[in-house]
Formats: C-alpha cells, sequence, structure tokens
C-alpha cells in the first residue's frame, strides 16, 4: 500500500520515512511539508494513507484531510503529532488513528495495521461542521478528479443554486457542494447575508446601487457583477456601507 509522509519537520518527516520502509507491505511515495502540498501530491500520487501532521504553517493537517476527503478516492488518514489536545478534532475528522511524537515503530505498525483493515473509506464522511469552530483557510471543489482550491480571503461572493454553491473571486468561480447556511456558520463576520441565496464578503462590499428595474444591489471590489439584496437585509447591508472603510477598488 502506498504512504504519502506529511510533517513540516524534515526531521520528524525523514524517522517517519525509515520507519515505514522496514514494514512490509507499506511505499513511501511521497513526502510533503504542508497542508497544500499534501493536497498536491493526493491528487499526483493517489496514495492509500497519509500520515498528516497537525500543526503545520498555512494549511494545517485537520483543514487538508478535509480537503482530501472530497477525492473520489480520498486516502485513509492517520494524525501525527506532539500535542495531545488535538485527539478529539481528529477523531471527529474519522481519522484512522492519532499517533503522539515521538512515535514508537510498534505503535505506528498498530496504526498501519488498523488502516488496511478499515480503509480509505473512513474519511468519506468529513464535512465542514465535523471540526467544530476550526474554520477553514480555502474553500475546495473536486473537479474532473483533481481539487481546486479557493482562498477565503479572495472569495467575493458566494451564491446558491439548488444543491450547489457558487463560489466567486476575481476571475474564476468553482461549484461547492455545500450550504450558504453552513458557510456563514462557519465563517462568522467574514460574510454577509443579502439575499436567501447569496452571501458576500465583508471586505469586498463598496456601495448599494440601484439596477436598471429599480432593486438596490451591492457593489463589489474585484467584479462588476451586482447582486440583487432583498428589502428585507437591504437596512442591514446600507449600515454595513456606512461602517466600512474607504478602500480601493
Amino acid at each position: 500500500m502506498k504512504c504519502l509522509v506529511v510533517d513540516d519537520e524534515m526531521l520528524a518527516r525523514e524517522r517517519l520515512v525509515r520507519m515505514l520502509r522496514e514494514l512490509a507491505g507499506w511505499q513511501v511515495c511521497g513526502e510533503a511539508g504542508d497542508g497544500r502540498s499534501a493536497l498536491d501530491l493526493g491528487v499526483a500520487l493517489a496514495p492509500d494513507l497519509v500520515l498528516l501532521d497537525i500543526r503545520m504553517p498555512g494549511m494545517d493537517g485537520l483543514e487538508a484531510a478535509r480537503h482530501l476527503a472530497l477525492l473520489e478516492n480520498p486516502p485513509a488518514v492517520i494524525f501525527t503529532t506532539a500535542y495531545g489536545d488535538h485527539a478529539l478534532e481528529a477523531f471527529e475528522a474519522q481519522a484512522i488513528d492519532y499517533l503522539l511524537k515521538p512515535i514508537h515503530p510498534e505503535r505506528l505498525q498498530r496504526a498501519l495495521e488498523k488502516a488496511g483493515r478499515l480503509g480509505a473509506a473512513q474519511l468519506q464522511g468529513i464535512r465542514a461542521e465535523d471540526i467544530g469552530s476550526r474554520a477553514r483557510t480555502h474553500l475546495c471543489a473536486r473537479s474532473r478528479g483533481n481539487l481546486e482550491l479557493v482562498p477565503l480571503d479572495e472569495v467575493i461572493y458566494l451564491q446558491a443554486d439548488h444543491k450547489y454553491v457558487t463560489v466567486a473571486s476575481a476571475g474564476r468561480q468553482i461549484l461547492i457542494e455545500e450550504s450558504l447556511k453552513s458557510l456563514e456558520q462557519e465563517f462568522p463576520g467574514r460574510f454577509l447575508r443579502i439575499h436567501r441565496n447569496a452571501l458576500i464578503s465583508a471586505s469586498a462590499l463598496r456601495g448599494v446601487e440601484k439596477n436598471s428595474a429599480g432593486h438596490s444591489c451591492v457593489v463589489l471590489a474585484g467584479t462588476d457583477i451586482r447582486l440583487e439584496i432583498s428589502r428585507r437585509l437591504l437596512p442591514d447591508i446600507r449600515k454595513s456601507v456606512r461602517q466600512t472603510p474607504v478602500l480601493s477598488p
């Protein structure tokens, strides 16, 4: 079985690689030093298992696991960390196992045997709400077998259409299978609701104007698209405009 080793500490990665190479039935197919690289290699290498550190700069292991779960054939995950305070979050993320550093060869072997029995299906149930208050840094969609990521800081608006939500940033859009309600709850204060089918980035709000039909719409930085504001929410949006610092488009 193929295993991807992910840890931002090179010595920790090298130690895990050495231990894996001494165990029959496992092949180290790649190494990564951060969560974003782990996603790229997860797509390119299709590992059966990812040994995934939790605390890493940028995208941490918990978020990387949630994005890996979107793959058509998601890998099983075993979290590794020097900190015991993430154990509950790890198992809420449906990880196969959770290993505290320094990892002993016997403990690693037991975790790998468990992974071999349970397989990749363990990750298929991960959803945004599974990791409580830990907010993501990116939104992610599966596209032709790949993972397409949009950093939250680049999101301009979110618009619902049936079971999908369009995530719009400057120059591109992706479709994700999440609800506006769950996104609004996960990122309080980051997005403003302007309609039952739309949220906008609070930082992108620049003003309110009327369209040709006389309906009030938001003016947003980074796009020429004007989204309609519901009459019920218009007073809140006007208030937000007044409180927004004047920024360049």
